[in-house]
């Protein structure tokens, strides 16, 4: 096996509610269910039973959950949770639900994820891939047979896989192909891990690293690595990011709606903002 440095850690995200906007960390424990914490909780919508996406819910980019303090050894550190309104309430308060609830304007239960359970999240077909057609996405599928939901990955409320991976070089790549005002910021696709891959900006990077691994400082390997499918959520306005189609019309147009990989941990350990970062194939 050959291995190459490919690049460094550039930035370190976590979300402690799905869906909700999350945390920037310096660094994070990275165990075989991702990074420690990571869509430790979900809200679940009381009409459907199924568990809340931003996939049909924009307005769920409007809260953003934080932990207090670091990751206790069980899991359960206390997590705060910023209305759309500026107030802050503790996922564990007795009333979290409720105010949750008027605040999105839709009965939701906010709930911790069971290792025991495979979940499904809800989507409005019409809508997931904003204005890029369903059948464009998946052949075979249009908007009118498309599922309302979808399975989620066994005993968690992650979409596919516990880690998502991005490249600055795909960034900008997608920024260059836009030729657009579009902005390709990270925050749009919700990774774990940003690698700086240096100045290259002419191709996908990550197509590069499929049938590999990646190795991140000494300790950390990152596997069975697969195209992260991008949905309607890189078009939601976030923070200070406005409404754009036109992200996820680019990566439709030029790369079969797939922007960095999903995969699982082979090994834990620390990750740290500068780690360098290998390919090993």
């Amino acid at each position: 096996m050959a291995q190459t440095q490919i690049g460094t850690i550039a930035a370190i995200w976590r979300h402690p509610v799905k869906s909700m906007l999350g945390e920037q960390l310096a660094q994070v424990e990275i165990t075989e269910r991702g990074a420690a914490g990571d869509r430790a909780w979900a809200l679940r919508e009381i009409a459907t039973r199924r568990i809340a996406s931003a996939k049909k819910f924009a307005g769920l980019y409007a809260f953003r959950a934080t932990y207090d303090d670091p990751i206790a050894a069980d899991g359960h550190s206390p997590v705060s949770i910023r209305l759309p309104d500026g107030r802050l309430i503790h996922a564990a308060d007795p009333g979290a639900s409720e105010e949750i609830s008027a605040a999105l304007g839709r009965t939701v239960v906010l709930e911790r994820a069971e290792t025991a359970v495979r979940e499904r999240a809800g989507i409005d077909p019409k809508t997931v891939f904003a204005d890029v057609p369903v059948e464009q996405v998946i052949p075979g599928l249009t908007a009118a047979t498309l599922p309302a939901d979808f399975s989620l990955a066994q005993g968690s409320f992650f979409d596919t896989a516990v880690m998502h991976v991005l490249a600055t070089g795909t960034l900008r790549h997608l920024a260059r192909l836009a030729g657009s005002k579009s902005i390709f910021d990270p925050r749009r696709f919700r990774p774990t891990l940003l690698v700086d891959t240096g100045a290259g900006d002419d191709r996908f990077v990550e197509d590069e690293w499929e049938g590999g691994e990646l190795r991140v400082g000494a300790v950390v390997k990152i596997v069975a690595m697969v195209p992260a499918l991008r949905c309607v959520m890189t078009t939601h306005p976030q923070d200070d990011l406005p409404r754009d189609f036109d992200v996820l019309r680019t990566s439709a147009r030029h790369h079969r709606n797939n922007v960095g990989v999903f995969a699982q941990v082979g090994a834990g350990g620390v990750a740290r903002i500068g780690d360098p970062v290998y390919l090993v194939k």
